[in-house]
């Protein structure tokens, strides 16, 4: 399967259309997704942040897998290496049983595991992994279907409740990880600067063409200006380190070519 593409970001209308699903506004969205992911869907690659968990993938497969590769097929979750090393896991899991490693592992900005894919609103997980893979407005879907399919996280975000939604959406443990304060602190800080959606498209953009921008966090730093006038030199524009309609329009076009 193939999980490099263009790697779209967010947009505005992607967001805008989560909110209004969810009755809720961008800091409750941000919330999540700066908990799950810190804010960026996709790896530097283009393929979508994913995390393989070992002991759902012993679940889906009855087991069969765990004595010859306990590293990816154990009762225990754990083996972790993060980044783009989880494909290397993944992929070995893929290897014996395809469905069952895709069901297996979290994806995207906000991290909906494979085995949710009808709450999350697909048909299988494969269309659900395909549409991970092309833009992160993909995520943003799974991730209100998911709310939407169960009343404790739905009510627990609107109501801003969140130990109810991290005891619904991260599990019963959830205080291990802190996760229901992680989640408070998320929101009370982007609802006091919410990220400009145009401006982390760039950053987007600046980050797959090797230019390093900083966080991807929507918010004018001095990494993100260095990044911006270091594209400038490049294609011949003037460098001031600003996102001027010249400059967006040509960072776009060279970072995500039609075709």
């Amino acid at each position: 399967m193939q999980f490099q593409r263009k790697g779209l970001a967010m947009t505005s209308v992607g967001m805008n259309r989560v909110c209004d699903l969810l009755e809720v506004g961008e800091p409750e969205v941000w919330a999540v997704i700066t908990v799950e992911t810190s804010g960026f869907g996709f790896l530097r690659d283009r393929r979508p942040q994913i995390l393989f968990e070992r002991h759902i993938f012993s679940r889906q497969t009855g087991g069969r897998f765990d004595a010859a590769h306990p590293d990816i097929s154990n009762r225990s979750p754990g083996g972790y290496r993060g980044g783009a090393r989880e494909y290397e896991r993944l992929e070995r899991a893929m290897a014996l049983d395809n469905e069952a490693a895709l069901r297996s592992a979290s994806w995207g900005l906000a991290q909906v595991m494979g085995f949710n894919h009808q709450l999350a609103g697909f048909a299988g997980v494969e269309q659900m992994v395909a549409a991970m893979v092309e833009g992160e407005d993909a995520h943003l879907e799974a991730l209100a279907g998911f709310i939407m399919a169960n009343s404790r996280c739905r009510l627990g975000i609107r109501r801003r409740d969140w130990a109810s939604f991290a005891a619904c959406y991260n599990g019963p443990d959830f205080r291990r990880n802190d996760y229901d304060n992680r989640l408070a602190a998320a929101y009370a800080k982007n609802r006091r600067m919410l990220p400009d959606i145009g401006l982390r498209s760039a950053q987007v953009a600046l980050t797959y063409l090797g230019l390093d921008p900083g966080p991807i966090d929507g918010l004018r730093g001095r990494k993100t200006r260095g990044a911006l006038v270091d594209f400038q030199e490049r294609e011949g524009l003037p460098p001031t380190g600003e996102l001027d309609e010249p400059t967006n329009e040509r960072l776009m076009a060279v970072a995500f070519p039609e075709g």
